[in-house]
């Protein structure tokens, strides 16, 4: 006896099978997730994004079920740990913390960077907006910004300043800043804003560019000088400092933002559990006091809009780099 297999049994077959694969996907997401989760920072310890994430990181665990084991991987303003978020199977098991360095300012300055900010990632959601900040070691001879621009001006390439890596957003905003006023201060990248902070409160750098979550505490200990920041007005902690805008420098008064994404493709019943868990996480009043003790302001906004965002500030940084002329060192 001869068996044949018709086309349409074969179209079927195949059809039976396609849905099968649909429905073990969507299985997977409905019960996601089943074990603990990695959550990439892509600097170093004691920086802002570390403090954001880890203010976030255990009350996500505990919303979504399964531990958030933070992870830190430093190195090239951050494009380190964006690959290794890029480079993760897109099942939502390994998510990275999104900053303005990594999606905007660091692949804006760096064509071999290895990864698009707009194609290679899934946004999940911003969890905070942080304003960034100039301060100055103690041994500064100014505590105000006037008397900081007559010093600048009348020392150029005497002091420098630190930042989190060639291509983070220290760098590219204080070269801003530099291009804007006429200054002339020396760059000296870290590999993360943790020592590069540790080396401006220790007196080897003259200054930094920095988010408020990591210089607050050193700025109310006296260790370091705040002379202008970048923020929609000014803080209630920080009431006698102005912001760029208050001072004619509205291109700089930018905020930084940090976030969630994954790998692209990330199935988007996975990002709306981590949206959704968010939403909760930081109306936890522990969580929320922590965030915003740090002087940042709650953002959390969703895929659509965070995508949006990410897009907007990327663009922002390209013309900034064509238009300043810069490259990596």
């Amino acid at each position: 006896m001869k068996f044949t297999t018709s086309p349409i049994s074969l179209k079927s077959l195949l059809a039976a099978f396609a849905v099968g694969i649909g429905l073990s996907a969507a299985a997977q997401a409905q019960n996601f997730p089943t074990k603990p989760i990695r959550l990439i920072v892509p600097f170093a310890p004691g920086g802002s994004t570390d403090i954001i994430a880890r203010a976030v990181g255990d009350a996500l665990g505990r919303q979504l079920g399964q531990p958030v084991i933070v992870e830190n991987k430093a190195g090239g303003g951050g494009a380190i740990g964006a690959l290794e978020v890029m480079r993760a199977p897109k099942d939502g098991y390994t998510i990275g913390m999104a900053t303005v360095s990594t999606t905007a300012a660091n692949p804006a300055i760096n064509p071999k960077i290895g990864y698009d900010p707009i194609t290679d990632f899934t946004a999940i959601s911003n969890i905070a907006a942080t304003p960034n900040i100039i301060a100055v070691n103690p041994s500064f001879p100014a505590k105000d910004f006037k008397t900081f621009m007559e010093v600048l001006k009348a020392n150029p390439g005497k002091y420098t300043y630190s930042s989190s890596g060639t291509g983070g957003i220290g760098h590219l905003q204080t070269e801003l800043f530099k291009s804007l006023t006429g200054v002339f201060i020396v760059h000296i990248p870290y590999r993360g804003a943790g020592p590069a902070l540790a080396d401006t409160v220790g007196g080897q750098v003259s200054m930094i560019f920095d988010n408020l979550p990591s210089s607050l505490p050193f700025i109310k200990d006296g260790k370091l000088v705040p002379i202008v920041i970048a923020a929609p007005k000014r803080l209630a902690q920080l009431p006698n400092v102005p912001t760029f805008a208050e001072v004619g420098l509205a291109p700089v008064n930018r905020m930084a933002y940090y976030g969630l994404l994954g790998p692209a493709g990330m199935p988007k019943d996975v990002v709306d559990k981590y949206y959704a868990a968010l939403k909760v996480v930081v109306n936890d009043p522990a969580v929320k006091k922590r965030i915003e003790d740090t002087g940042s302001i709650i953002n959390v906004n969703g895929p659509d809009a965070f995508a949006k965002e990410i897009k907007a500030e990327y663009a922002v940084y390209k013309e900034v780099v064509a238009k300043q002329k810069l490259v990596l060192d």
